[in-house]
């Protein structure tokens, strides 16, 4: 196998495959990328046997074939040249000789034969605006848990078709993130107002789905389909494949609150500031702090032992019963962190029950809903 590429081509499709490769394995040829030539494109394959990623790019081809070349080392190396077209070849024993202008290198790569088959995609059941997708993802993905059990948790629920378009649901047990957009996925119905598609997608590949979306740009549509094992997503010339998670997901209907009556809506600048200098003295595993409500202000508390203690307050517009409830501080700056809107209201019902911090002057074809447990202090 022989071509030419270019620097910034290759580096562009190597950076993106990064994510998918297994950068600590007892399989050598995980930490390989499939390099094949063929026609007018080279094509770049990686996977960790749960994702699998595989690309194009434009290429002169001067004899077709494959073989690997571990993939950090080849980015590395190739990052470093000059902004020139790089020229590789192949040789019998699965070494690979780079030349860029006066550099001369050779890369110790594995036969292909050992490198996994990932699957092919089937009939495509959703096309989905790719800023859409990616925006979804950015507001639920960090309420995914962390934890390994259960593993249903360890990714967000999709949902596809029916009358609620397109819903994406993310919980770790203590808060829940939900957003549904009526219009978010085409070419896909559900019978009865019920979902055409439901899927857990895994918290890994969501982060790759968000890159690859970023990278297709405003116009970029996601190609979606799904056949028993697997979810593919299929942006432009760029196809990501992932395992689906296996479980029932939690009913979270019955979570979502409906008499959460008591509305403060502040300036998110000032609050989310306001909740960070305090977290600074928050106790480091609880992460706890104490919000009090009361008529046109909002402050917040917290103290340590072996820090010391601090407390703000901010201007609110709220005039509700006083209220004082304990919230994880990071669980409410994941929220603050990751919507645009420069206000934000705070629905709450009692001390006792979930609060539900909330967009204010949100989009109304969507439906972002953000839920926090309360935590005794």
């Amino acid at each position: 196998m022989e071509f030419t590429v270019s620097k910034a081509d290759l580096v562009r499709e190597l950076s993106l495959s990064q994510g998918v490769v297994e950068k600590k394995t007892t399989i050598p040829i995980l930490s390989n990328v499939l390099v094949e030539a063929a026609g007018d494109r080279l094509q770049l394959t990686t996977t960790d046997l749960e994702l699998g990623f595989r690309t194009s790019c434009a290429a002169k081809i001067r004899k077709e074939g494959s073989g690997t070349i571990p993939a950090r080392k080849l980015l590395d190396y190739v990052r470093l040249l000059p902004d020139m077209d790089i020229t590789v070849k192949f040789a019998e024993n699965h070494w690979a000789s780079i030349t860029c202008g006066r550099s001369r290198t050779r890369i110790a790569g594995m036969s292909r034969e050992s490198f996994p088959e990932l699957p092919e995609m089937p009939q495509t059941v959703a096309e989905i605006p790719a800023k859409q997708l990616a925006s979804m993802i950015g507001r639920t993905m960090f309420a995914i848990s962390m934890e390994e059990s259960p593993f249903t948790l360890n990714g967000a629920l999709l949902l596809l078709g029916g009358d609620k378009g397109m819903t994406m649901v993310a919980t770790d047990g203590h808060r829940l993130a939900y957003v549904q957009h009526p219009d978010g996925a085409s070419s896909i119905s559900g019978a009865n107002g019920h979902a055409a598609y439901r899927a857990l997608v895994p918290r890994k590949a969501m982060g790759e789905i968000s890159k690859l979306a970023d990278e297709a740009g405003d116009e970029g549509v996601v190609k979606f389909a799904g056949d028993d094992n697997h979810l593919f997503f299929e942006i432009g010339p760029r196809l990501l494949i992932t395992r689906k998670l296996t479980g029932n997901f939690p009913d979270y209907e019955r979570v979502l609150p409906h008499d959460n009556t008591h509305i403060a809506k502040l300036e998110k600048g000032e609050i989310r500031s306001a909740i960070e200098r305090v977290a600074q003295f928050a106790d480091e595993r609880s992460r706890a702090i104490r919000v009090q409500f009361t008529t046109g202000e909002v402050r917040v508390f917290s103290s340590s032992m072996e820090t010391g203690e601090s407390e703000e307050s901010v201007p609110s517009e709220y005039s509700g019963p006083d209220l004082e409830i304990g919230f994880n501080a990071q669980y409410l700056l994941d929220f603050l962190r990751a919507v645009p809107q420069e206000q934000v209201a705070f629905a709450l019902k009692d001390q006792k029950s979930a609060g539900e911090p909330m967009p204010a002057g949100a989009d109304q074809t969507e439906q972002y809903r953000y839920i926090v447990m309360p935590m005794r202090i």
